[in-house]
């Protein structure tokens, strides 16, 4: 009878070992110092990435401020309402590619990986080519949601120019998703940096010294967002993933329906949370003096949106987490990491909370004392 029972505690514990929850046996501080680091693999190039390529949109923004403010203010309503619209969109919708990768990543089914990418692609440029009529017809649009006339009509000249932009989403997205699944993002980080300081000579020389104006701010920004997917492209295609890249595959239009059932739900989460910053700026152009008021509220959702940059890479590291858990079948280690991502992300919001009411409490403090 005891021979039975050990045999079944020597079983069980192999059991846990095959499926990852053999690490409940590690002391508490080793778990903690382990996942931290495999969080901060992923996360740390993620939010690197994501101010790198929301650095584009600012740099965008601030030259064509200097070309005058009826431009500033039809940009930062179409990038808002229009590009933000198609970004919560396809962001969300590419989440679905991230559990898949890295749940087949967990599990060891490297070749999916590649299959899931290519699935990914269809799915969101069929997305993105419905998208495409908002930005053709953004001005008649841009009207009928009572923005003015005047602003409408120069937003309307600017849309077409983001429509590369728009299928350039799609690349940047998947691609991401792909490589956060093997923790291999270092090199998006790369591409990223390099892309926004190219963005930022090159818009300088096309709108402040050749003064091309909104025609030479776009130029640039189009070719900064496809910069860092012809990177990642070469990356993937040419050998930087082996184990997971093997090949365009015609099982890539197979299955379709039950990556466009996740990538809907998973869309819908995000597109929420990025939208109401769009209904803010609608309402924002209905008000008297509207280019003045487009233009302050775009200045602060600019430093709202650096924090949502963090956000977002967080959001990467837990999906990757978990869903490399997943995979690998340990249940325990998956709730483990989640307990662990809203730990960082807790401290790290309560510190960026406390920071600016010390500083506003110092200030009045000083400024009492003279």
């Amino acid at each position: 009878m005891a021979t039975e029972e050990a045999n079944e505690k020597l079983l069980k514990k192999f059991v846990a070992a095959e499926v990852g929850d053999g690490d409940e046996d590690e002391p508490l501080k080793d778990r903690i110092w382990s996942e931290t680091k495999k969080m901060w693999i992923v996360a740390l190039p993620a939010i690197f990435t994501r101010l790198s390529t929301f650095g584009i949109y600012v740099i965008t923004q601030a030259f064509i401020g200097h070309i005058g403010s009826t431009e500033l203010a039809a940009y930062s309503l179409v990038f808002t309402v229009l590009v933000r619209f198609a970004y919560g969109i396809l962001l969300g919708m590419a989440s679905a590619l991230e559990t898949l990768c890295g749940q087949a990543n967990g599990a060891k089914q490297y070749h999916m990986l590649g299959v899931y990418l290519q699935r990914s692609w269809i799915v969101l440029t069929i997305c993105s080519i419905c998208l495409v009529p908002l930005f053709i017809f953004a001005t008649p649009l841009l009207k009928a949601l009572g923005q003015e006339d005047g602003i409408a009509e120069v937003a309307g000249e600017i849309s077409p120019w983001l429509i590369p932009v728009l299928f350039s989403l799609v690349v940047s997205f998947s691609c991401q998703m792909f490589l956060q699944a093997q923790s291999k993002n270092m090199i998006i980080a790369y591409v990223a940096a390099f892309s926004a300081v190219v963005h930022l000579c090159l818009s300088w020389l096309l709108t402040g010294k050749y003064k091309f104006g909104v025609v030479g701010a776009m130029a640039s920004a189009i070719l900064a967002y496809w910069i860092p997917n012809i990177g990642q492209l070469m990356f993937v295609l040419c050998g930087g993933c082996r184990d997971t890249w093997k090949g365009f595959s015609s099982s890539a239009f197979k299955d379709l329906w039950p990556v466009i059932k996740l990538s809907l739900s998973s869309g819908a989460m995000l597109c929420l949370e990025l939208w109401y910053n769009t209904v803010l700026v609608l309402l924002t152009g209905n008000m008297e003096n509207a280019e003045v008021s487009i233009d302050a509220l775009a200045i602060c959702l600019n430093i709202s949106g650096w924090e949502i940059m963090i956000s977002f890479g967080f959001l990467a590291a837990a999906s990757v987490r978990v869903s490399n858990e997943l995979g690998r079948g340990s249940a325990r280690s998956a709730k483990f990491s989640i307990m662990m991502v809203v730990l960082m992300s807790f401290t790290i919001g309560f510190v960026l909370c406390v920071l600016p009411l010390l500083q506003e409490t110092c200030g009045l403090y000083f400024h009492g004392e003279q």
